[in-house]
């Protein structure tokens, strides 16, 4: 009999250790993701981002870099244009790079503070800690605990996102951002993401990594647009007058609805020749494209700016009344222009033209 009742308390204890191993349940997750992100010091991290905006999925690498308390390094990589832009942020403030051109953009901010960012570990937390009616499960296959929870992103078009985290050291697997379709719009899948990585001194120097880059040159625009006017020798009045500066213009994919363009012209931007979208309809509002020349530069975008995250890079709001949304890619510097468009809809008409061929 005391045989027997030992035998049930051995099993008894081995149950009690079986589920001590097993996976956790929501709150316990929520506490430790809590304790990490206090304790965080650094973390390095690369994967790859497919955007769905527009006809094609448009992928990046992204690499993050985070060291305590606040300097950040994203290199946002075309790997089809293997063109790279970085957002660096350090002491100095908040920089958006293109290395391959050798230009630098500088403004006063707190991003990435006032704003989450879905390729960053601090907002992917933050967003289960705050949304509590969270859905918690459990992926067996991946072994990770998977979060559905609210998007807090500054584009209304994110409306949920879905966070696979992994069982043993809480690091993102995979992050899933839906619309109000239940659509997938991003997609962020994490190939390496090490905790408490060391970083050298000068890692987060904003000349180091302008200057260290090892991006080959790429063809100009000049080039790609000689190639496209050879090509096309029947273009109509306007497309030929827009391809007689440096550069092929870009068009947006995506139009509010009611608008349309009205126009396109070659103008004079100070030193640099720029095409002059206008479109008219139930919104006002240009964009004006320009390359500047490809020269070591420093440009101050102003004090007091709204920092707005596009993707693939991040782009800058500026103005009350009459805003403009400022942003580079591939080379070509971009503002968008209006009084009457609301920030959601700049957002979408920026976000279109990533990846569009030149005109």
């Amino acid at each position: 009999m005391r045989r027997v009742a030992g035998g049930v308390a051995c099993m008894f204890l081995f149950v009690i250790l079986l589920a001590a191993c097993g996976p956790k349940d929501e709150g316990d997750v929520v506490t430790d993701l809590s304790s990490q992100l206090q304790e965080l010091n650094s973390y390095k991290s690369s994967g790859t981002m497919s955007l769905m905006a527009g006809e094609d999925a448009q992928e990046y690498r992204v690499d993050v870099w985070y060291k305590t308390p606040d300097h950040y390094r994203i290199a946002l990589t075309n790997e089809q244009e293997d063109i790279t832009q970085i957002v660096l942020k350090n002491d100095e403030g908040v920089f958006v790079l293109t290395p391959h051109l050798n230009k630098s953009f500088r403004f006063q901010s707190d991003w990435p503070t006032d704003q989450g960012q879905v390729y960053l570990y601090q907002s992917l937390v933050t967003s289960v800690q705050e949304d509590e009616e969270r859905q918690f499960t459990v992926d067996e296959e991946s072994s990770a605990y998977v979060f559905d929870v609210v998007a807090n992103y500054d584009n209304q078009s994110m409306a949920r996102q879905r966070i696979w985290l992994d069982q043993k050291n809480y690091t993102p697997q995979k992050v899933e951002v839906l619309n109000a379709n239940n659509e997938i719009i991003v997609l962020i899948e994490f190939d390496e993401f090490t905790l408490d990585h060391s970083f050298a001194e000068d890692d987060f120097d904003m000349q180091r990594n302008l200057e260290s880059s090892t991006i080959p040159s790429l063809p100009t625009m000049i080039e790609q647009m000689e190639r496209a006017a050879a090509q096309d020798e029947d273009a109509d009045r306007d497309q030929a007058d827009a391809q007689s500066i440096d550069f092929g213009v870009i068009e947006p994919t995506y139009l509010p609805e009611g608008v349309h363009q009205q126009s396109m012209e070659t103008i004079e931007w100070g030193e640099d020749t720029a095409v002059m979208l206008r479109y008219t309809g139930d919104y006002h509002f240009t964009i004006l494209e320009t390359q500047p020349e490809e020269e070591a530069v420093t440009a101050q975008w102003g004090e007091v700016v709204d920092p707005i995250e596009l993707g693939y890079t991040v782009g800058v709001l500026t103005g009350e009344e009459m805003k403009t949304l400022r942003w580079m890619s591939d080379g070509v510097e971009f503002r968008l222009t209006s009084s009457e468009l609301p920030k959601e809809e700049m957002i979408k008409v920026a976000q279109s033209v990533q990846g569009q061929v030149g005109k």
